[in-house]
């Protein structure tokens, strides 16, 4: 179990990390930098794989939440918008989006009104929100749009299920990040919707109000 009271998307702390690492941050997916020396069997499958499931989302207005440096988000067909509270985070993404919209904001207050979207995606976001954050979340993205597609994280044998990670920047500065890792089902659960994807690494879940 964690160990202080869980929070993400309301962190200050959380989110000064994610600023400080923009720069940085696909070094996990690409497994650079700190990561190159990291044993992930089948992670660059994954990876892969991964990116072949978001380019397979049929075409829609989406709303990326948490985009990142938008290394999925450039992926999504449709008219894209990325929303993320780092504004490192959104330079990069928006650099990767040049038929879409990368801006800051705020996932528990979506600065749209009802419908606007078509659909609401956020991939390494809901598994690190506290529970009240992921009700608002959940409210607020059902309120955008009529669907939700859901990616994080598998669970692994080497961390537990939901504790306070520990991460190194490539300075030498540690931060904690809460963190959680659900399967496939458990995530489809929670959002009210069903799984579409599950490796190794990765699980996937769509939730639509229609």
């Amino acid at each position: 179990m964690a160990e202080r009271p869980p929070a993400f998307a309301t962190d200050r702390g959380t989110s000064l990390y994610y600023e400080q690492r923009a720069a940085e941050y696909d070094d996990w997916y690409q497994g650079t930098g700190l990561f190159q020396q990291r044993e992930r069997p089948g992670w660059e499958e994954d990876v892969q794989r991964l990116v072949g499931f978001v380019s397979a989302l049929q075409p829609a207005r989406t709303l990326d939440v948490a985009c990142g440096t938008g290394f999925l988000t450039r992926h999504l067909s449709g008219l894209v918008v990325g929303l993320d509270q780092s504004e490192a985070m959104v330079r990069i993404a928006q650099s990767r989006l040049p038929a879409g919209i990368a801006i800051v904001g705020d996932a528990l207050e979506l600065p749209f009104v009802d419908g606007t979207f078509e659909r609401v995606f956020t991939a390494h976001f809901y598994g690190h929100l506290s529970s009240s954050e992921r009700t608002r979340f959940l409210s607020e993205a059902r309120r955008v749009a009529a669907e939700l597609v859901v990616v994080d994280s598998a669970p692994r044998a080497d961390r537990p299920a939901e504790h306070w990670d520990q991460r190194v920047l490539k300075d030498g500065s540690t931060h904690a990040v809460y963190k959680r890792y659900l399967t496939a089902d458990d995530l489809a659960q929670e959002i009210g919707g069903r799984p579409v994807f599950e490796s190794r690494w990765f699980v996937a879940a769509v939730a639509s109000g229609e």
